[in-house]
């Protein structure tokens, strides 16, 4: 397939699959930069496999049930709060850490928490199980991204935050999908990309980028607040004869793009 025709910028945007994503923030012990959860996706899976992601997966009909069920009722708001509950739910599933609650889970209550959505699927039961309430607000909106190529598949992808402090937890590999589970700072997660040791394809480097300026969960906060959540669609331009793959430069990114045949995709 052509590459014009992969990234065409007069074309239509394919469907894509609602998906959620969660970056999580904990202090770092040496008082740096504050260090990142990434999860290493198996080799097998189809998407990105065998690169360091966010925790996260894709946004299933039982989500939007618990939505409604919290309220929602047009379907952008369906849709936003069904996002914070998959990315809740995926990061249960994926790394067996407890995030956007109003409790403070200890470990075993968290392991029979992640029994249960392994089992049925879905977040609904396992809260009702545990006599535990979202906090919606704990999951801070960072970015949304939704490509426009055709080669692959499409996902629209809600970015959040959420800050665990101390981040004195134990986690728990999901070994279906993921097979490795790390903490790092942006920077260092970026270094670690740089030298071969992790893959990481378009999106997940550029928000680590972004990542790497904050010198702390508040800065992030704020960052947001200066450049509200917007659509991320990359783009190809040819630069110097040389196909760029590129996104908007005034989203709060501070490297826009690079070069198409070095841009891993997934």
């Amino acid at each position: 397939m052509d590459i014009k025709d992969i990234f065409d910028p007069q074309g239509e945007i394919p469907p894509a699959t609602p998906a959620a994503t969660l970056v999580i923030f904990r202090n770092a012990a040496d008082g740096g930069p504050p260090e990142i959860l990434m999860v290493q996706r198996a080799k097998e899976m189809r998407f990105a496999g065998g690169a360091a992601v966010f925790p996260g997966g894709r946004v299933d009909d039982a989500d939007r049930d618990l939505a409604r069920a919290h309220g929602a009722s047009d379907e952008e708001a369906v849709e936003e709060l069904a996002a914070r509950v998959a990315a809740v739910r995926e990061t249960l599933e994926e790394t067996g850490l407890v995030v956007g609650i109003h409790q403070q889970p200890d470990l075993t209550e968290a392991r029979r928490a992640r029994d249960i959505v392994l089992e049925t699927k879905e977040l609904a039961p396992a809260l009702a199980a545990m006599g535990w309430t979202l906090d919606f607000d704990a999951l801070v909106p960072f970015s949304r991204w939704r490509p426009k190529h055709r080669e692959i598949r499409v996902f629209d992808t809600r970015f959040y935050m959420a800050d665990l402090g101390t981040g004195a937890v134990e986690l728990q590999v999901d070994d279906t999908e993921n097979t490795h589970l790390f903490w790092a700072s942006a920077h260092a997660a970026l270094e670690m990309a740089e030298r071969g040791e992790i893959k990481v394809i378009f999106p997940t480097r550029r928000n680590l980028e972004r990542l790497a300026l904050f010198a702390s969960y508040a800065d992030a906060i704020a960052h947001v607040a200066q450049f509200p959540v917007r659509m991320i669609t990359p783009f190809m331009e040819m630069r110097d004869g040389q196909p760029w793959l590129l996104i908007p430069a005034d989203a709060g990114y501070p490297i826009d793009g690079e070069v198409l045949e070095s841009a891993a995709r997934g």
